[in-house]
């Protein structure tokens, strides 16, 4: 039996009632891809007349301390369900980590060290909780019956799937025909994830599209451990700030879930008019008919920023709180208008008279003096509302404030 396959889940005869249609859209909404259908739906049948909540779980690899809101395309999908009723379960995967995911991946992932896993790890519920309820989620690290596996039992669970259904994973295929190396313990992690399936007894599992191959092998060692199937609900990956590139802190298109209201608010409000639906549809909770409602006016000639402003409201009050969502908005009209933040960063810096391009970067406004320059050029610096035109300008000792583009402030003093 190929990854693919679907072996048919248990389907008592059970009547689909209008609460089990409406459990079903709400599984779809915003979702890639449900598999398979008919078997979510029985289970979901199965739980309205029994009484026994599903058990939906994501797991999540901690391989960097901050969660972005393309993270909360599947939480929030997981709240979605928790508030049906069901047992939403977090993995946090401190085992896995230690192998690396490879989807995606045309190069080895280096692993991660036992200490960057627990502090990276230690931020990761916490944060998932601003979307969870964290009175009804249960939570959950892989080392639990990884590490008791040991070398016998993973010679076991290795024995339950073939290498040849291994290379049908799509990234492994490209790099074994381009000659790209694939290390063994690369081939351990989608068997590590799909046993943990095993050891939770997952009705559902959740993912990003680029996690589909790993949720089937799940399904297939769950068949091979005499349990019924889980099903796979795969979301759409989000596309970051500049709407090309997924999502990711180390590209510098995402917005952080713990980062400051005023700079989320913004951030919002930065996306393009066209990618603004696809964020409605995987992150606000608003009904599907008022975000029609929305798009059919702005699409008639309302300006988009209307619709702009309430989800950079409801983005912001979510991970933060209605005040300040209220002052990021006052914070964003002030800017938009010339005016300085009521808060920015101060920053005091020695050495003057100190070149532009150097201040810059000490201040953290640019990344490089090459940047800074670039900057210049591009009439994005300015200094107490002056334009910035000559990239040998020095300034000597006194406090300015610095404004880089439309969203970087800093107090400068310099001495």
């Amino acid at each position: 039996m190929s990854a693919n396959d679907k072996p048919p889940a248990a389907r008592p005869a059970h009547p689909i009632t209008d609460r089990v249609r409406e459990a079903m859209a709400v599984s779809l909404r915003g979702c890639d891809e449900l598999l398979p259908e008919a078997d979510w739906l029985a289970k979901l049948a199965r739980s309205e007349a029994t009484g026994q909540p599903l058990r939906v779980k994501l797991g999540l690899d901690p391989t960097a301390p901050d969660i972005h809101i393309g993270h909360t395309v599947v939480l929030n999908k997981m709240r979605q369900l928790q508030d049906l009723g069901h047992t939403v379960i977090f993995l946090i995967g401190d085992f896995t980590s230690m192998i690396g995911d490879p989807s995606g991946r045309n190069t080895t992932r280096p692993p991660l060290t036992r200490e960057q896993i627990e502090a990276n790890a230690q931020t990761y519920y916490r944060q998932a909780s601003l979307v969870l309820d964290p009175a009804k989620t249960e939570i959950r690290y892989n080392s639990e019956w990884s590490d008791p596996l040991g070398a016998r039992g993973m010679i076991q669970l290795a024995a339950k799937y073939t290498l040849a259904r291994m290379l049908e994973r799509d990234d492994f295929t490209k790099r074994f025909k381009t000659g790209v190396p694939i290390s063994v313990h690369e081939l351990l992690y989608p068997l590590m994830q799909g046993y943990d399936s095993v050891a939770l007894k997952s009705d559902l599992e959740l993912g990003g599209t680029d996690q589909k191959f790993n949720l089937l092998v799940g399904r297939a060692l769950q068949t091979e451990y005499g349990q019924e199937p889980q099903c796979i609900l795969t979301m759409p990956l989000l596309e970051g700030l500049d709407g090309v590139e997924k999502m990711s802190k180390s590209k510098g298109n995402y917005i952080g879930i713990s980062e400051p209201a005023n700079d989320m608010f913004a951030k919002v409000l930065s996306i393009s008019d066209t990618l603004m639906w696809k964020y409605f549809t995987l992150l606000s909770f608003r009904p599907e008919a008022e975000i029609a409602r929305l798009k059919a006016e702005t699409d008639a000639g309302r300006n988009p920023k209307d619709a702009k402003l309430l989800l950079a409201r409801e983005i912001t009050t979510r991970f933060h709180d209605v005040t300040a969502a209220d002052a990021a908005e006052r914070d964003f009209n002030h800017r938009a208008q010339g005016g300085v933040p009521d808060q920015i960063d101060e920053v005091a810096l020695g050495g003057a008279p100190l070149g532009i391009a150097v201040l810059l970067k000490q201040a953290g406004l640019a990344p490089s003096t090459s940047e800074a320059n670039r900057l210049i050029d591009g009439n994005g610096v300015r200094i107490d509302s002056a334009a910035v035109t000559d990239k040998a300008l020095k300034l000597g000792a006194g406090t300015y404030v610095l404004r880089v583009g439309k969203r970087k402030f800093a107090r400068v003093t310099l001495s």
